[in-house]
């Protein structure tokens, strides 16, 4: 077995060969700290970092149909629903937001720069016209995603099903466990604004307008009732205390003369 690896590791091309020894550790890690984590936010990080080396190493074995399906569905639209989720839901208020790790900034910038070498390498070699090696058989079936297909849909076509239907019920259970009876029943409208009046101090009808029965319809202008008195609530509040404001400092000023 150790020679035949060896042998398999000797004829691999150089960049494929850098390829898996930078990029092997990176997804052993990130699979460790998504089990490890204690926010669901850095295990989602996390997840993205496992699924992106998996993708490298299917662009690696030539498989770009598996490469770009892993980035676009999993990464790009699982990943992202689920970051969406942790949005609308909140993380824990007690989460700390002081850096702990001393370093992690540099250590970041280290293996973002160190990453970027490795795309520039890939892309190098990809348009350098490195010698595609195992392509037979997708050459013989029309491409690798023809390739795919005829085996979803003979030799493995159970399985696909099977995954189909177990997607499905996963998602039906999600709907379920998340699915809460409500302790009382809901309120309408009518039943709230009866409670309302029931407490006291609220009106059935609509407030009255400024000016009703006043000398001029100004919107700081009170309205006055048929006996002549005001009618309370017919100016905003605001403006009843931007009203008092005005007259306090109109009487300092005269006092003030």
């Amino acid at each position: 077995m150790s020679d035949l690896i060896l042998a398999s590791a000797t004829t691999a091309p150089l960049h494929e060969a850098v390829l898996f020894w930078v990029l092997a550790p990176v997804a052993v890690g990130a699979a460790l700290g998504l089990v490890l984590a204690r926010s669901a936010v850095h295990a989602a990080l996390l997840l993205a970092a496992v699924m992106l080396s998996l993708a490298a190493f299917y662009t690696a074995e030539h498989a770009p149909f598996l490469a770009v399906v892993q980035v676009v569905v999993y990464t790009g639209a699982v990943l992202m629903l689920f970051l969406f989720v942790l949005m609308l839901i909140g993380v824990d208020s007690l989460d700390s937001l002081v850096e702990t790790l001393r370093g992690q900034r540099v250590a970041a910038l280290i293996v973002g720069l160190g990453f970027a070498v490795l795309l520039v390498a890939g892309l190098a070699g990809a348009v350098g016209g490195f010698a595609p090696n195992g392509n037979g058989s997708d050459a013989a079936t029309n491409g690798n995603v023809a390739a795919i297909a005829h085996l979803l849909f003979s030799r493995y076509v159970f399985a696909f099903e099977a995954t189909s239907a177990l997607l499905i019920t996963a998602g039906l259970g999600a709907m379920v466990l998340a699915h809460r009876e409500p302790l009382a029943p809901r309120r309408n409208q009518r039943e709230r604004m009866l409670e309302r009046v029931a407490r006291g101090g609220a009106q059935i009808g609509p407030l009255p307008g400024p000016g009703v029965y006043a000398d001029h319809d100004a919107i700081d202008t009170p309205a006055l009732l048929p006996d002549g008195s005001v009618a309370q609530g017919s100016v905003p509040e605001y403006l009843q205390v931007a009203a008092r404001r005005s007259h306090v400092d109109a009487t300092e000023h005269e006092l003030e003369r």
